[in-house]
Order: C-alpha cells, then structure tokens, then sequence
C-alpha cells in the first residue's frame, strides 16, 4: 500500500472508491508480509460485524476481530463540539433512542444515547464510540477502514497518529476534495471492476478491493483477480475463504 501525507507526514494507507451501491478500486500493494501466498484474500468486515451487533460499535469491531477479519469499516462524523464519533446516518435516529443531526449535538449528548435499542437486552447502556475508542479497540488487532462522512481530514489523522495505527487504516470518501488532501485520487466504481482494469493493477502491481455478499459473488471476484473483498456477512466470508486456503 501507498502512505498518504499530510503536514504532520502521518503513513496511513490510502484506499480510494469511488460513490455507489457496490464500488471497487485500487488497494495500493496488498498488505500481507512478503513471503505469504499470493492469492490470501484480504478482508473487511462492513460497519463491523452489524448483523449481531449495533453496527459502528465497539461490540461490532471485537465480533469483526473475533472472526478474523483485516480491517473492520467504521463511519466517521464530527460533533457540535469538535469530537469524531462513529455514525453512518447524518441523524442519530435510527440507531439510538435520540433525534437530530450529529453535527448539531456535542458529544456529552450523544455519550447519552442508548446505541442498542435495536437490540433490546442484549446491549445495555451500550454508548456511541468515539474514533479514538475504536481506533485502541482495534490497536494491533484489526486494521480500520475509514468511510468519512463529516471529520477533517487533520482530525482523523491526529487521531490514527495517536493510536500508532498509521500503517493499518484505508480511506475511503466520496467527495475528492477530502481525498487529494489524504492522497492523490485514484477514482473507480463498479464499472472499472473489468479485464482491462485488472490487467493494468497486476501490471502496476496494485490489488483489486470490492465489496461483494454471496459466496458466488466472492467466488467470481477471487476468479477475475480482487485482492480483498468487503461484505457484511464477515464470518461467513472468512468461512468461504479459510475452505479455500485463501486465508490464515
């Protein structure tokens, strides 16, 4: 992988996708030490493991680490008051027993919401996780993968930079001028996931990272060369893979 720079020269991985549903793009030189097979699989475990658990949570990314995953994505939005909290909704609606925007409510308040009333009983006062509590959550156990929804990019790299973790994050934004300050662009979508694409990424000695579901999608993407794959169903992929010896 590339290190991406910024004033305070952080390494941090950059990762690029482009916006939709289902996307793809180019994961600079996969991240498994040399020597290992060259077909292992890399793996992200979307909003964490979010079937069992309240999604963007800390329960999420221990359940993403107890699978085996090799990163977990993690929603990243910024309060009233400055601070980096985990949430994929502009709102706290629909995950927390609260109303309103999260950049309207300083963290004290969100600290107060209930982030398992999805799950009844199962969570009790379970809290909104801030970036830096997920960043130590993850700290040499699981690599994060950043979908930036509302943070300044000095913001998230002061936090990764406080956690050691700049060599274990990817980025990922849909708006590209948050990127070229992390990296140069490299833009791609579902689209560019083709013969020519793949063709050039070897040549460039790049890996392929998409975000597929079922095993016939993982299977076709391990056939026409991705180097990673992202879903939500983070157990049974590494299940699918481990069969396969395509990883540890």
């Amino acid at each position: 992988m590339t290190k991406c720079h910024s004033s305070r020269k952080s390494r941090c991985l950059a990762l690029v996708f482009a916006a939709g549903m289902v996307y793809a793009g180019l994961l600079l030189k996969a991240s498994s030490p040399e020597g290992d097979h060259p077909r292992l699989i890399l793996t992200s475990a979307h909003r964490g493991e979010h079937l069992h658990h309240p999604e963007n949570s800390i329960p999420a990314i221990e359940a993403a680490i107890a699978a085996g995953m090799d990163f977990v994505e993690l929603d990243i939005r910024t309060t009233a008051d400055g601070k980096l909290v985990l949430m994929h909704d502009r709102t706290v609606d629909r995950m927390t027993d609260g109303k309103g925007l999260v950049k309207d409510k300083a963290l004290a308040e969100i600290k107060g919401l209930d982030l398992g009333v999805r799950f009844p009983g199962q969570f009790v006062n379970l809290r909104v996780p801030t970036f830096d509590e997920a960043l130590e959550a993850a700290h040499g156990k699981i690599g994060i993968y950043v979908d930036t929804k509302d943070a300044a990019p000095q913001d998230l790299i002061a936090a990764i930079e406080r956690h050691d973790m700049g060599k274990h994050v990817m980025f990922w934004s849909e708006h590209p001028d948050f990127l070229s300050q992390i990296r140069e662009l490299l833009g791609f979508d579902q689209r560019d996931f083709n013969d020519a694409t793949i063709s050039a990424a070897r040549d460039a000695k790049v890996g392929i990272f998409v975000d597929r579901q079922t095993p016939e999608e993982w299977q076709d993407a391990i056939d026409r060369g991705a180097t990673g794959i992202q879903t939500n169903y983070p157990v049974e992929l590494m299940t699918f893979l481990r069969a396969k010896g395509l990883h540890k």
